[in-house]
């Protein structure tokens, strides 16, 4: 719990300082050294952390690296760090070329934001091309910081590291082929299922039949699970307010249908697909039910009209501005998916 403390209260400083920062080397001071600080090792020892680790490559002399961390005389992590505002996926080939002259076998490309750890599990002293570790410092889950915990320097073990490396990176590899399958479906993975629902043969236009009918099956699977899930939230919570002792001032006027608790489903189910669920946050109101992104009131991502004799929903533009839409049932937003994904691609580009 220290540690996640820790690297959440260096996330608040990333999102207060970012704008400020206009140089690498600010990055550098301002982002990683406390990062690092946080690993437990100490920026000021020189035998610890090393600034500008001279890694020579062949006849090319003076090649250095932002850092090195040392245990034992030895380096077991070399840290290249970018500006904050710089895509890391053009500097990775640098690290590539110190990682071949150095002993260690953990590297970190850094923009103070991104984090991506790598390591040599498809070649002795070679620099895999995919990391085995990548987290944004400001939306930080628990189970990676677990994982960070791992390089702290009480807990630093090269081989513990090393042996779950391959697990976490083939699985976040197969996370990401499974989110984008479920975006858009391959023919192979379309021909995986057609070929044992369907028993004649897979012509082009029952290959396109099936493709939305096997996006809409994941996406009503999905929505079920975070059904179920949102549905024992809510019993925990009703339980929780039965066995209250203490008595409410005042009793709320607002009560939140379950019609109000499917839209939001159908929303999750939608928007799940680019962002976790839990940033994703509903607010329920006299006159609206809100969801928001983040919880966040100015990142709404729509609004749902549905106590009244006509429905609807209401989508937000480029200025937040309002424009509500006719809906038959909950089961209409399905019709605004593109609307919905638009307006959080939005936000997060903000």
């Amino acid at each position: 719990m220290e540690l996640y403390n820790q690297l959440k209260a260096l996330a608040d400083k990333v999102e207060q300082l970012k704008e400020l920062i206009e140089t690498e080397e600010s990055t550098k001071h301002a982002f990683t050294l406390p990062f690092i600080n946080i690993l437990g090792y100490d920026t000021f020892n020189p035998t610890e952390v090393i600034p500008e680790f001279t890694a020579d490559l062949g006849l090319k002399k003076g090649e250095k690296v932002d850092y090195a961390i040392f245990q034992q005389g030895d380096p077991i992590l070399i840290v290249e760090c970018k500006h904050w505002k710089q895509d890391l996926d053009v500097h990775n080939s640098q690290l590539f070329r110190y990682f071949h002259v150095t002993k260690t076998r953990f590297a970190l490309l850094t923009n103070g934001i991104t984090y991506r750890f790598y390591t040599d599990l498809e070649e002795t002293n070679k620099m895999d091309n995919r990391p085995f570790l990548e987290f944004d410092i400001t939306r930080l889950k628990e189970h990676t910081v677990k994982e960070i915990e791992k390089f702290h320097k009480s807990r630093f073990d090269v081989s513990k590291i090393v042996n779950n490396a391959s697990n976490l990176k083939y699985t976040r590899e197969i996370k990401s082929i499974i989110d984008s399958e479920l975006l858009a479906p391959s023919p192979e993975f379309v021909k995986l299922f057609a070929g044992k629902a369907y028993h004649g043969r897979l012509t082009a236009n029952v290959m396109e039949e099936f493709t939305e009918i096997v996006s809409r099956a994941f996406n009503q699977i999905i929505s079920d699970r975070v059904n179920d899930r949102l549905n024992m939230a809510l019993n925990k919570e009703e339980e929780k307010q039965k066995t209250s002792e203490v008595p409410q001032e005042e009793p709320s006027k607002i009560e939140t249908t379950e019609e109000e608790l499917d839209g939001y489903r159908i929303v999750l189910a939608i928007l799940r697909r680019k962002l976790p669920v839990d940033r994703i946050v509903h607010r329920d109101t006299q006159s609206y039910f809100g969801i928001l992104l983040d919880d966040n009131n100015r990142k709404p991502i729509c609004r749902l009209h549905l106590n009244r004799n006509t429905k609807y929903i209401g989508l937000f533009d480029e200025k937040k501005q309002e424009t509500r839409e006719v809906i038959a049932s909950v089961d209409d937003i399905y019709k605004y998916e593109e609307h919905l994904l638009h307006t959080v691609d939005r936000y997060e580009s903000e």
